[in-house]
């Protein structure tokens, strides 16, 4: 007959796994303070390297690229705090500055894009806003997408969508694109003219009419797409992707 555990047994199991329980945390919180440090030490490393190539990353927007996506991949964002590497580099008001004026284009022309501004668009009337003289430093998309992380005290009435094969627009607008709104958007951005009927998305998109017609009337009543009834079915433009936007005068 085979025996069962003692009392004595059974406690004595109980403290040799507590006792490995134990140790199993402390090792975790080991790893983790060691971990923390590494993370300062890197942090600490790249504000060096700011102040060492400070010149190079103000000057050079493409070089101030490559900076940014340094402190990305260790999950430093450089505008978190007043402090931050820009400072150190004297950059701060730079993307204030930038992300005043992003708000000034954007709300100009609100009343012809919708809200809605392609992202290289509004790059070039920030270019012709701030001036071309060397004083002004170029910028880069990257520099106008880090700026509008500033607008989100604003809430969702700024926002950058993807749209297509390395397309962005920038809202401008309260309120939030729907998937089905940006699912359309992409569908006008591929179809190359900036419009989109029923019939289309029906036939690109696989949507019943009931749903293509629910979501181009919705963003028409939100002033971002103009009914065209002049053809054979009705289309629906949108302003921010008409042809030729990008090389017209701004």
């Amino acid at each position: 007959m085979r025996r069962r555990a003692g009392v004595g047994a059974i406690q004595k199991q109980r403290l040799e796994a507590e006792k490995y329980k134990d140790k199993g945390t402390e090792l975790q919180e080991s790893q983790f303070e060691q971990m923390v440090k590494q993370m300062e030490a890197l942090k600490e490393n790249l504000e060096e390297f700011a102040s060492k190539h400070r010149n190079e990353i103000k000057k050079n927007p493409q070089f101030r690229r490559q900076f940014q996506e340094m402190c990305a991949a260790i999950g430093v964002d450089p505008l978190a705090s007043a402090k931050g590497f820009w400072s150190v580099l004297g950059m701060g008001d730079f993307f204030y500055e930038l992300s005043v004026q992003v708000v000034e284009v954007c709300l100009a022309h609100n009343h012809i894009t919708g809200g809605l501004m392609d992202l290289d668009e509004l790059r070039n009337r920030l270019v012709a806003a701030r001036g071309k003289s060397q004083v002004h430093q170029e910028i880069t998309t990257e520099d106008i997408l880090m700026a509008t992380k500033k607008l989100k005290i604003f809430g969702n009435g700024f926002t950058v969508y993807s749209v297509g094969k390395n397309r962005h627009m920038v809202q401008s607008i309260p309120g939030e694109l729907s998937l089905q709104e940006t699912t359309v958007l992409s569908a006008a951005t591929n179809q190359g003219q900036g419009y989109v009927t029923i019939a289309s998305l029906m036939s690109d998109l696989g949507w019943t009419q009931a749903r293509a017609e629910q979501a181009v009337e919705k963003m028409l009543g939100e002033g971002m797409a103009w009914l065209d009834t002049q053809g054979e079915e009705k289309s629906y433009w949108f302003p921010s992707l008409f042809p030729g936007r990008l090389t017209a005068k701004v």
